[in-house]
């Protein structure tokens, strides 16, 4: 991306072009000045696939407020995470794939410049609630870009749901008697709350619906002086309840934005960081999808993406457009108008200009480098929305065969085929060397489990 100068006419055209009103100065109009910015919430539910969301025709749990999001914004069929939760985490946050600055499980580099950053310096207020998992350091979240945090996972790992504990801005707090999506959320609107009167960023990687599975609040047999499950897994049986109170925790961050008058100046997104967890099963028009988590499937990169806002992206729309993880840095920079500097070489493409109804540059292709440890040798794909091709020369159309059973025999493509596979050759070769020699002897060895 080029630095560009705007003027002050250019700044009020791409203003109105974002559906707000430009802040000029109360010395040039006479009057006070004004919010022109949106807020921003970029909410990603932790281990929740595409099949899962009633409005993406999932049959098997209820997410009214998910629907009902899709209903009055857009949902897109074709947007694709990393496998694996620290890896998409990575990804979202930089805007640049997995081969060129993923070290290892767990850690984000602190060289890394995030869309936090970028937004902090702008003037936005920055928060980041749920799960961590990018380092132990107690400055962390701020080292990366955010004013006030509320995490799991961050300088250590205790119960996640009844009973968490929690940092709060680097502080170790356990909580008696708590459910920990819950103290996350509330410390999301409070901070919105707080922070009402000038434009703000809500980083959102949510705990639910990760294992173990086992009951929430509104579950039956809730405990709330339970210590959590005692196996890793727990019982897949609570997945639903977990789907459903993820759906509610979103709804109460909507409500919050009604009651503080600011749900038409805040843009909200959802999505998911990889594909449902390996013992779920769930029904999606018709047909069982088994979750994939971990594996370089549909099952295992397809997310869910929903965006919001009332006013400006219109209703009811459904894109088709390819969206990968490292798009969403540079949307938001350009929803909150700031420019991306040159030097941060992203490999994302703003997709802001479908969010408001209009075509855009829709990309052609998406590329996949996925290593859960790091190290020089990733699995590596590049698609478009129907065909795969792996660098080790699997050639599958997933429009077709979704789970990837039958590759094509170069010998008998069509000629759509044919002209797809050379393209997304081209793709694979781009990234051929970019994984940089400082991170070719690897990162720790993986663990049992990715928690």
């Amino acid at each position: 991306m080029k630095h560009h100068q705007f003027s002050r006419r250019d700044f009020l055209k791409g203003a109105a072009a974002f559906g707000v009103a430009a802040a000029v100065p109360g010395s040039l109009t006479g009057a006070p000045e004004a919010p022109a910015r949106p807020n921003i919430i970029l909410i990603m539910a932790d281990d929740l696939g595409y099949e899962c969301i009633g409005a993406n025709g999932g049959t098997s749990y209820k997410t009214p407020v998910l629907d009902k999001m899709a209903e009055t914004g857009v949902r897109f069929t074709h947007c694709y995470s990393q496998p694996l939760c620290t890896p998409s985490r990575v990804k979202i946050m930089t805007g640049i794939y997995n081969v060129r600055n993923y070290v290892q499980f767990g850690l984000l580099d602190r060289k890394q410049t995030t869309f936090a950053h970028l937004l902090k310096k702008s003037g936005y207020a920055t928060c980041v609630v749920g799960k961590w998992q990018l380092g132990k350091q107690a400055d962390s979240p701020k080292h990366f870009g955010f004013d006030e945090s509320c995490l799991w996972h961050h300088v250590r790992r205790t119960s996640r749901y009844p009973n968490p504990g929690l940092e709060v801005n680097g502080k170790s707090i356990d909580y008696k008697d708590k459910y920990g999506p819950d103290v996350v959320s509330d410390f999301a609107c409070e901070f919105m709350a707080r922070n009402k009167d000038k434009p703000f960023l809500v980083y959102y990687p949510m705990i639910l619906t990760h294992c173990p599975f086992e009951p929430t609040p509104d579950s039956p047999d809730w405990d709330p002086k339970s210590k959590g499950s005692k196996s890793y897994k727990g019982s897949a049986k609570y997945f639903g309840d977990m789907v459903s109170y993820m759906d509610k925790i979103i709804g109460k961050l909507l409500a919050k934005l009604d009651e503080l008058g600011l749900r038409k100046r805040t843009m909200v997104l959802f999505t998911g960081d990889n594909g449902t967890d390996k013992p779920v099963v769930s029904v999606m028009k018709g047909r069982k999808v088994a979750g994939g988590k971990g594996s370089m499937t549909d099952a295992g990169t397809r997310a869910p993406l929903i965006a919001n806002r009332p006013g400006v992206i219109p209703k009811g729309k459904v894109c088709p457009d390819l969206v990968d993880f490292g798009d969403f840095s540079p949307t938001l920079c350009q929803a909150a108008g700031v420019t991306v500097p040159a030097a941060l070489n992203v490999d994302g493409r703003s997709f802001l200009p479908q969010l408001r109804g209009e075509k855009g540059i829709p990309r052609e292709w998406i590329y996949c480098w996925y290593s859960r440890g790091g190290g020089a040798n990733g699995k590596e794909w590049a698609r478009n929305q129907r065909y795969k091709l792996y660098r080790k020369g699997g050639f599958y159309d997933v429009s077709k065969d979704v789970l990837e059973k039958r590759p094509l025999n170069a010998d008998e493509l069509t000629a759509d085929a044919r002209q797809a596979r050379a393209m997304l050759q081209k793709a694979l070769d781009k990234y051929k060397d970019a994984r940089p020699s400082s991170l070719m002897g690897g990162g720790r060895k993986p663990r049992k489990k990715a928690k």
